[in-house]
């Protein structure tokens, strides 16, 4: 006898929900480094120097949104197998 679970379409919905959207993490991206080099500039008047630190900040915010993505797959795999072990 089958007995009802949950679909691992369910799971899937419920991650969706809870991570950043990319148009969104763009925005956020975008509107970051802007301030970051025009903030930079004024502080140092070299352009050499603003986008250097642009191009850091760039890197440093693209690590940290890839960390979190992998922290929502390994958060869900952990939910998933949990509620296995229930059944």
């Amino acid at each position: 006898m089958s007995r009802p679970t949950r679909s691992r379409h369910d799971m899937t919905r419920q991650t969706r929900r809870m991570a950043l959207p990319f148009r969104t993490f763009f925005r956020v991206l975008v509107l970051v480094l802007c301030s970051n080099a025009v903030t930079v500039y004024f502080a140092s008047h070299s352009v050499r120097l603003a986008i250097v630190t642009t191009l850091a900040c760039s890197l440093l915010l693209q690590m940290v949104y890839f960390a979190s993505l992998l922290f929502l797959v390994w958060r869900s795999n952990c939910a998933c197998r949990e509620r296995v072990k229930k059944d």
